[in-house]
């Protein structure tokens, strides 16, 4: 798989270098706010523009981060540990590319270790890295395995996420407490009917409720 860096999300060729300033940025919110049939001058709009900025930031702030090198540092003193391991609700942000409205939900990360295992927090980071980027949940899942299978080179990757969708919920058919589900099994979990109910049994333990929320 080739994995793009943080800057060539930003773009194609030259692109990257032609990012917006931030008064821009805010000048743009400016012209949301009059197409919308406000004022931005009025008293409660005059800091929206940069409120709004400072808010994208922490909500693209994926387009910053390097999921391969977060998974560098790995640990092979496992006292010849090869079970599963399996990180279970792991609550994440993102944002519809098509509608630029948030995606809300949980994602189920799991991985058989060859000779080498990771720090549990850094497969959080890397769910969060590729959800704090305009997204679709089924890229979403297929990056998180992807990475994780690539550089840790385990026996075995399985990703599960399931999210609302307020492009549905608030907008189009208005549909609420609709969830979306999908799956990119690697490996074991593909090749293994075994090992992969084994995996969804765990995660399926108690219920993921309150991922609108």
């Amino acid at each position: 798989m080739n994995i793009q860096t943080p800057r060539a999300k930003l773009g194609k060729g030259n692109r990257a270098s032609k990012r917006p300033t931030r008064a821009e940025a805010e000048d743009a919110i400016r012209v949301m706010l009059r197409w919308a049939g406000e004022d931005p001058e009025r008293e409660g709009l005059l800091d929206t523009p940069a409120r709004v900025v400072k808010s994208y930031e922490e909500f693209f702030a994926g387009y910053g981060e390097d999921p391969v090198a977060m998974l560098a540092r790995t640990f092979e003193e496992i006292e010849g540990y090869d079970e599963m391991v399996v990180l279970r609700d792991i609550r994440f942000e993102s944002h519809c590319e098509h509608h630029m409205v948030p995606i809300i939900g949980r994602a189920h990360v799991a991985y058989l270790p060859g000779s080498r295992v990771v720090g549990i927090s850094k497969l959080a980071r890397v769910v969060d890295a590729y959800s704090r980027r305009f997204q679709i949940q089924e890229k979403l899942t297929a990056q998180i395995a992807n990475t994780i299978n690539d550089v840790l080179q385990p026996r075995g990757v399985a990703v599960v996420m399931e999210a609302a969708h307020e492009c549905m919920t608030t907008r189009g058919v208005h549909k609420t407490g609709v969830t979306m589900i999908t799956s990119r099994m690697l490996g074991a979990f593909r090749d293994d009917a075994s090992t992969r109910r084994e995996f969804l049994a765990m995660i399926s333990q108690r219920s993921c409720s309150g991922i609108e929320g």
